[in-house]
């Protein structure tokens, strides 16, 4: 009985090593694939723009990912060929914002 319970803490240590090795595989892809971002959206805007693109993130990130995402996507296409500036880029921002659309409930 008590080999059993052995076998069965011994098995489960396994997958407990497994899965930590796993879950420190997944952290470390998502932390270069955020590395592997920030320097493309390094070549892709002014500095300007990026600070700008970082308030953004501060206060609404799902849009600031949206945004670097779409941006990221423009470059690889070759659709930007030169830094975005500030400018373009509070264009860039008001043609998504534009494209969704809030619902507000008012409570009386």
């Amino acid at each position: 009985m008590s080999d059993d319970i052995e076998e069965i803490k011994r098995k489960r240590l396994l997958e407990l090593q497994k899965q930590l090795i796993e879950e420190e595989r997944k952290r470390k892809m998502l932390e270069q694939a955020e590395l592997q971002k920030q320097m493309l959206l390094k070549v892709i805007l002014t500095p300007k723009a990026r600070e700008r693109l970082g308030n953004i993130k501060i206060v609404r990130p799902e849009l600031a990912e949206t945004l670097e995402l779409q941006l990221i996507q423009l470059y690889r296409a070759g659709k930007i060929r030169s830094q975005v500036t500030d400018e373009q880029l509070k264009r860039i921002l008001l043609s998504i914002q534009s494209r969704r659309k809030e619902i507000r409930i008012k409570f009386k």
